[in-house]
């Protein structure tokens, strides 16, 4: 909503200019891109999990789907409880950039998985291992605003597990996303409030989803997030692109080390995590 605004805003200041004005944009080489966030639901008995790949490459340019030679999943720790059954799943693709497959949510809840993407004769290698999360304690509209007075308050909590160190990745829906760690609350419920930027519609349905993710991941969302939300202006490029765990492995004769790559910098954008969300829906009255 907010970004609505403020395209609707430069919009206006583009129609009052009368000079055209060539703007030098950062071009860069066309780069894979994987959205490979797997959110489980442990009470399923079988889940199917989606992943969806693209590529980009100049500034202004939108992401195009990627056609992918090959799409694979392997739980290296997985015993097969019959001849039928695999420790793996093939992908197929459902439709342009998006690939899906099905299996036991049981098979993705214990041991590492291993993405393996092969495009345009590259492959690419991701490692993870499941996150279990908390569940949301409760979900309700809040009255307080802050600057406009037009903000819309959403009160969210939850109660941490205290026998482990958890981070959290917080899908508030319409795009928005935050990051917190248990360090202050461990084992304690957790209360906090999330403010819309602008009032929303009465009727209008607002998913909450909560993922438990690993301290890599949530390191990786965060500067995501402050990359996205800072005080960069809309036409700046991030002050650094943000690396994820999906790394090019065409040259590496050996898996467990990397330290004979000789282009660190070949590596596709975007993340594989496979996380327990637990979601919840408020109607805005």
């Amino acid at each position: 909503m907010k970004k609505i605004f403020s395209i609707f805003c430069l919009t206006l200041l583009f129609l009052g200019c009368e000079d055209v004005v060539d703007i030098d944009t950062p071009v860069t080489p066309p780069r894979l891109f994987i959205d490979a966030l797997l959110r489980l639901d442990i009470n399923e008995t079988t889940t199917t999990i989606r992943v969806e790949a693209g590529t980009t490459s100049s500034f202004f340019d939108a992401v195009n789907p990627a056609q992918l030679t090959n799409i694979s999943l392997l739980n290296v720790d997985y015993e097969p409880s019959s001849a039928l059954d695999q420790n793996f799943v093939v992908f197929s693709e459902v439709s342009p950039g998006v690939y899906e497959g099905s299996k036991s949510t049981n098979f993705f809840t214990s041991g590492e998985l291993q993405l393996f993407i092969e495009h345009e004769g590259q492959r690419y290698l991701a490692r993870t291992e499941y996150v279990p999360g908390s569940p949301i304690s409760s979900l309700e509209q809040g009255d307080d605003t802050l600057f406009s007075g037009n903000e819309t308050e959403v009160e969210i909590s939850f109660e941490d597990n205290g026998e482990r160190d958890d981070f959290y990745l917080l899908d508030l829906d319409f795009g928005d996303y935050l990051v917190t760690e248990d360090e202050f609350y461990n084992g304690q419920t957790f209360n906090f409030s999330y403010f819309y930027d602008e009032e929303v519609e009465a009727g209008t349905e607002i998913n909450i989803s909560i993922l438990g993710v690993d301290e890599q991941f949530y390191n990786y969302m965060n500067q995501i997030t402050v990359q996205a939300g800072g005080d960069q202006g809309p036409f700046q490029t991030p002050s650094a692109t943000v690396r994820g765990n999906i790394i090019n492995i065409t040259n590496i004769d050996n898996i467990n080390s990397f330290d004979n790559v000789e282009d660190s910098n070949n590596f596709a954008l975007g993340y594989f995590a496979v996380c327990q969300t637990f979601s919840d829906s408020i109607i805005i009255e």
